[in-house]
Formats: structure tokens, sequence, C-alpha cells
């Protein structure tokens, strides 16, 4: 049996930015009971040299929709870097979601050779759709949706596996 390329990608970043979505809602809920500004919450970082929780989900929901749009081929979201509230985080993972789930998998699947250029401060950097979705989309995902999970849990949010892991989505 073949896996296909839509197949691990689009489905599993919904599944996960479902949950992050969820561990906003409860972020908001453990701010408001604590009497905690929730600028604090958005601010928070694991280690002074890592990003802050709202990097952490901006770079999450960038590497989702650049994982499933650069091999279909289409436009990317266009985002503010300024979200400073959890609301506005929440809002651009349900702008991402969207985004996937309008991308159709014959989109995606067939991809493997397609050429994904990136350009860096430090010069461009070429893949072939399957190396770019597995050595770099997916796992840069991972990173920075697990980093956000880890920022709220040590923050005192009540969050667990559960919902970091959210259920599995069929698209």
């Amino acid at each position: 049996m073949s896996v296909s390329l839509y197949s691990v990608s689009a489905p599993i970043f919904v599944q996960f930015l479902t949950g992050l979505s969820g561990v906003i809602d409860k972020a908001s809920a453990f701010a408001e009971a604590k009497k905690v500004d929730p600028s604090v919450l958005v601010n928070l970082r694991l280690a002074p040299d890592m990003h802050p929780f709202a990097r952490q989900i901006r770079m999450a929901t960038d590497h989702a929709a650049g994982g499933v749009g650069r091999l279909a081929g289409v436009d990317l979201p266009t985002f503010s870097t300024e979200e400073t509230t959890l609301a506005e985080l929440k809002a651009r993972i349900a702008t991402v979601t969207d985004f996937i789930k309008g991308v159709k998998p014959s989109q995606v699947d067939g991809q493997e050779g397609r050429e994904v250029v990136l350009k860096f401060p430090s010069g461009e950097r070429r893949f072939t759709g399957q190396a770019y979705l597995l050595n770099f989309a997916i796992p840069n995902f991972y990173f920075h949706t697990t980093t956000a999970y880890d920022i709220m849990r040590n923050a005192g949010v009540d969050v667990g596996k559960r919902d970091f892991m959210s259920a599995p989505v069929t698209l």
C-alpha cells in the first residue's frame, strides 16, 4: 500500500492545528480564572533564546500552509506577523485550517518531484516536493506545535497529551 503526500500532510496538519486551537481555548480560560493578563501568555517562551508562544503559533501555521500549498502550487494565505492576542492567534489557526481543507488531494499527490525553492537571508534552499514536505515542513511543524504546547503547559495551563494530539481528522 502506498501512502500519498496529501494523506501524510493535510489531515495531520488539521488534526494538530485543531489541538493547538483547543490549547488556546484552555489558555484563555486559564488567564481568566487566574486573573493573568492574556498578553503574558502570548509572550511567554521556554528559554530566553527561544521564540515566544505567538511566534511558535505563526511558525507552525506557516509550515502547515506551506507544506500543503507549495506542493499544490497555490498561493499561500498572507498574515500579519503582529498577532498580540490569543483570539488573533486562534483566528490565524482557523484561517490556515480552512486553507488546507480547501486544497484537494489531487493537487498535492504526485508532486514528489516538484521543485520547491525557499528563500532565506542566507540564500536559497532547493527541495524536491517530497523532501520539502518530509524533511522540512513536517519536522518544523511538529517542533513549533510542540513548543507552543510546552509553553502553555509550563505556564500552568491544564493541558495534556489528548489536547496536543486532538482527534484524527478525515478530509
